[in-house]
């Protein structure tokens, strides 16, 4: 048994997404699923008995997709779990503004968006509730090949933790969690080669495992918990002498 029956899954449509909203699913739990493709829900949607999931077409950068989550949650008859992984990145060692400009909307500003209003929903309610998201383990440092994407993701992580420390102030129901997975094989990553990549199954796993657990923070998976535990005790001189790559995790 879990402590939740219905989850809201944001990005759903392929990758970490998709297979954390196929295992929610599978262990009972009533899901609906929003991303910007229709026929990539539908096929999710279609796995699973009538009525189970729920689908819905949502931009995080449309500024009436906060509208379109409520109405999400009003058809599974409310929210326990808000799972946030839709997020957008690339390599940019050209520093192309409009690639950064983009990588902001997505990451910091559609992020936001999505967060808070999943939160005032839950307020709203007033039944206890859980927000998951994935940052990443680029957010620990500024990875010089990817500059907003790291800076984005250090700006999700440092959200989710403010937003934990105001829902404690206002003695509000609400759990949080900060998921922060490596490279993991996605669609996103395009096949290409990279160090220490993660299976899509074993990561969702691992991260649903988390989450259920309620963890304040999770690095997935344990390999790269090491390697984020020796970057963060390097100094700033020799940190920005590494050369780094980096890339979408998801």
């Amino acid at each position: 048994m879990t402590t939740h029956s219905t989850a809201v899954v944001m990005g759903a449509s392929s990758g970490l997404g998709a297979a954390v909203a196929r295992l929610l699913a599978a262990r009972g739990w009533r899901v609906g699923i929003a991303a910007r493709r229709a026929q990539a829900l539908e096929r999710v949607k279609s796995e699973f008995a009538p009525g189970q999931i729920e689908a819905e077409v949502i931009d995080v950068n449309d500024p009436s997709a906060p509208l379109r989550l409520n109405a999400l949650i009003d058809r599974l008859g409310g929210i326990d779990l808000y799972f946030h992984s839709s997020g957008v990145g690339w390599q940019n060692q050209q520093l192309d503004a409009a690639v950064e400009l983009s990588t902001v909307e997505t990451n910091v500003a559609g992020f936001t968006r999505m967060v808070t209003a999943a939160f005032n929903r839950m307020v709203q309610d007033g039944r206890p509730g859980h927000i998951a998201v994935i940052s990443s383990v680029a957010g620990t440092k500024g990875l010089g090949p990817a500059p907003a994407y790291s800076a984005s993701k250090a700006f999700d992580s440092c959200y989710i933790q403010a937003l934990e420390q105001l829902a404690r102030m206002r003695r509000l129901p609400i759990s949080f969690t900060d998921v922060r997975p490596g490279f993991v094989a996605t669609p996103l990553l395009n096949g290409a080669p990279y160090p220490m990549l993660m299976d899509c199954g074993h990561a969702a796993r691992c991260i649903v495992g988390a989450v259920l657990a309620r963890r304040h923070v999770a690095v997935v998976d344990w390999r790269w918990r090491v390697l984020v535990a020796l970057w963060r005790r390097m100094p700033r001189w020799l940190w920005r002498r590494l050369k780094i790559s980096a890339a979408e995790s998801r």
